[in-house]
């Protein structure tokens, strides 16, 4: 075996991790806290260049056999009135291919049909880590991708940098009927978001001010453009998902430590979803760190990192800055902010 490697967590990005070590020939156990993989949630949307990655790692073919393109969208005024279209035809044009919207269970499962294809990867559920130092020394590498919360992190990054509220709650669910209207539309203090995830269903989310109960939601876009209140109107309350918007603040000075360990995905730079590029950069992490570590060798792990961290750590902090920026833009109180930026919006 050319090395070994414990990935904590296992989400989308600590599985495509496992996966570029694994196929680079290393040995990798996975430990997950749950006790089976999150398959739920609604729809991931995968950039062109996160799709050029999982091309890389194996997996490309997979997620588009499950995949729908998103090719037209566009931002709305509560009483459907356009104020910009989303810039999806020129990511297009540029790079050769559409943007991808991909339900999260079939992402999930394309990533452990390639780690079972490839074989040799333990799995362990239900596996809490709580003493990481008793874990690192026991492995070459040890990645943590364990989300918002990493215990990795708190371990050997320090505690300057915590999950914070963005100041919103979010719900997110899937309508059984095609809206046909899809992008966002950003009203007075809240927002809502529609797009295609597979054919026949429509992936909704919406972000409402803090203590907004699900048994308010359909009040608070009762008034909005059809089809957002069809669409809450059609979806049984208890399929709806809610979490609170949080972020990692301030920004980690590195993504990686000691020589052998590194942070990817939301352990390292957890974002609002105003940009949908969550699931983008994580698989961007995985597929970068495990390239670093494939050029430089076991020998050269230290460079390895190093070399991880120069790629991917200012790239994936600029999006989550200009995500949570996005945020206090459509969330905010003042019409007039709101409508100038989203005419700034590339064409």
């Amino acid at each position: 075996m050319t090395g070994t490697a414990v990935v904590v967590g296992a989400g989308v990005g600590g599985l495509a991790t496992a996966i570029g070590l694994r196929r680079a020939g290393w040995q990798v156990s996975i430990r997950e806290r749950r006790t089976e993989l999150e398959r739920y949630g609604t729809a991931f949307g995968l950039h062109p260049a996160a799709q050029d990655a999982l091309d890389r790692l194996g997996v490309g073919e997979a997620v588009r056999r499950r995949a729908v393109p998103y090719r037209s969208a566009q931002v709305r005024t509560p009483d459907g009135r356009v104020l910009a279209r989303l810039p999806l035809e020129r990511i297009e044009r540029k790079a050769g291919r559409p943007e991808l919207l991909l339900s999260r269970p079939y992402l999930i499962d394309a990533l452990m049909a390639e780690l079972d294809a490839l074989g040799d990867v333990t799995v362990e559920l239900d596996e809490n880590v709580t003493d990481v130092a008793a874990l690192s020394p026991g492995y070459d590498l040890l990645v943590g991708a364990d989300g918002l919360r990493s215990v990795v992190r708190a371990a050997h990054f320090g505690t300057a940098s915590e999950p914070r509220k963005a100041g919103a709650v979010a719900w997110i669910g899937i309508a059984d009927f095609e809206g046909g209207v899809y992008g966002e539309t950003w009203g007075k203090g809240r927002f809502f978001g529609m797009t295609p995830v597979e054919p026949g269903r429509t992936n909704w989310y919406a972000a409402v001010p803090e203590g907004t109960t699900a048994a308010e939601l359909r009040d608070c876009f009762k008034d909005w453009h059809d089809p957002i209140p069809r669409i809450l109107a059609g979806t049984d309350p208890a399929t709806w998902i809610r979490y609170e918007m949080r972020h990692l603040f301030p920004a980690l000075p590195t993504f990686v430590h000691d020589g052998k360990i590194a942070l990817v995905g939301d352990a390292a730079h957890a974002m609002t979803p105003n940009l949908g590029q969550g699931a983008c950069t994580a698989i961007l992490d995985a597929e970068a760190l495990t390239r670093a570590v494939v050029r430089h060798g076991r020998a050269s792990l230290s460079d390895a990192l190093r070399a991880y961290d120069r790629e991917r750590r200012r790239s994936a902090q600029r999006i989550a800055f200009a995500s949570r920026n996005l945020h206090r833009i459509v969330s905010t109180e003042h019409i007039w902010l709101r409508d100038t930026a989203a005419r700034l919006l590339p064409r």
